[in-house]
């Protein structure tokens, strides 16, 4: 029986809060950020595989990644990458990606997900996926995967939903983008709240039908070439219109404005590890509530810290509560922790004053 579920794993991103670790040649979801062995990109990829053969599933990313991507992931070829010439945000590569996949499959049934997440629990992320692709096979609905929250964080897009139901799918109200503190208690005591984890599920034909109706200037753009995908041609074509195509995310140009939205509340143990502090919070701590990932180390009076030394480094730390410190490379970064947010501000500064070697 053919299997039309397809996977877009989207791993183009350079993930700058990640600095020092992750860099613009080797960003983090290529790293082994968790210390179990595998990159980010394996574990989704891995995940995935319980959905849907080797063969349906894509890699949206950057051209200057595909042979990190050839060389971690098994089983996939170069023809599964969907390589975009510059970068546009999310609404361009999902387009270009559906048109192609339309091609292949008029039926095919997608899930979108970034490259970078931690899950761990991974047979309910899976079930609930199901879910919400059995439902999008049937009908014409935009499915977005709603996490219930666990604390009044700032950090995350808000999704309210309405209470009535169908098999489990609730549509969705309105979008918010980053609240306030007090807005997201407020949201939290409401209780009809869910974080926008920007994991999506939908028909190719759905999502075409949504472009076509709410951002009709991407639409007509990569409709032009609609001919040409899978095809010798495709590359040329794409490397000519790609960057003529408008820098949007997928949740500004379609999810937010569309009214066939839908959303399954879900609870699978999630974090899009978009910080150090993410990471600290999903990454096994020792007595001292310290994370830590260092070979040679002697740490004394330091307590609820992240520390990354390279492998071939001595350190010794003393006296530290709440900090980062991530050696790597010719970089060093030392931090307070609750302030983590304004790492990516500054080390644009820095690029900008000694070069982008250091980025």
């Amino acid at each position: 029986m053919k299997n039309n579920n397809f996977v877009l794993i989207m791993a183009g991103g350079v993930g700058s809060r990640f600095w020092p670790k992750s860099r613009n040649a080797y960003p983090k979801q290529f790293l082994d950020i968790l210390g179990i062995g595998k990159s980010l990109l394996q574990l989704t990829y891995d995940r995935f595989l319980k959905l849907c053969p080797p063969e349906n599933i894509y890699i949206v990313t950057n051209s200057q990644y595909s042979n990190i991507i050839i060389n971690q992931l098994k089983g996939i070829s170069l023809e599964q990458l969907i390589c975009e010439p510059s970068r546009n945000n999310t609404a361009p590569c999902i387009a270009y990606a559906s048109f192609k996949l339309n091609k292949i499959n008029p039926d095919a049934n997608i899930v979108v997900a970034p490259s970078d997440h931690f899950i761990l629990h991974e047979d309910i992320f899976i079930d609930k996926v199901k879910q919400a692709l059995a439902y999008t096979a049937q009908h014409d609905v935009l499915v977005t995967l709603g996490i219930s929250p666990t604390r009044p964080d700032t950090g995350y897009g808000y999704i309210k939903y309405a209470a009535d139901q169908d098999q489990g799918l609730h549509k969705v109200m309105q979008f918010t983008e980053k609240p306030s503190l007090e807005k997201a208690k407020e949201f939290l005591k409401t209780g009809d709240y869910l974080w926008n984890a920007g994991i999506f599920i939908w028909k190719a034909g759905s999502i075409l039908k949504g472009l076509k109706e709410h951002a009709e200037t991407i639409y007509t753009l990569f409709d032009s070439g609609k001919d040409l995908y899978n095809t010798s041609e495709e590359q040329t074509f794409i490397t000519e219109n790609y960057p003529k195509s408008p820098n949007i995310s997928i949740d500004y140009a379609i999810m937010e404005q569309a009214d066939n939205v839908y959303t399954i509340p879900s609870d699978f143990g999630w974090s899009d590890l978009g910080t150090w502090a993410s990471l600290y919070e999903s990454a096994p701590r020792n007595g001292d509530n310290n994370v830590l990932s260092a070979r040679q180390i002697n740490i004394k009076d330091t307590q609820n810290s992240i520390i990354h030394i390279n492998s071939d480094k001595l350190a010794i730390i003393r006296g530290l509560d709440n900090f980062i410190v991530v050696d790597e490379g010719n970089a060093l970064l030392i931090y307070p922790k609750d302030q983590e947010q304004e790492i990516k501000e500054v080390v644009k500064e820095m690029s900008i004053t000694f070069g982008e070697a250091f980025i």
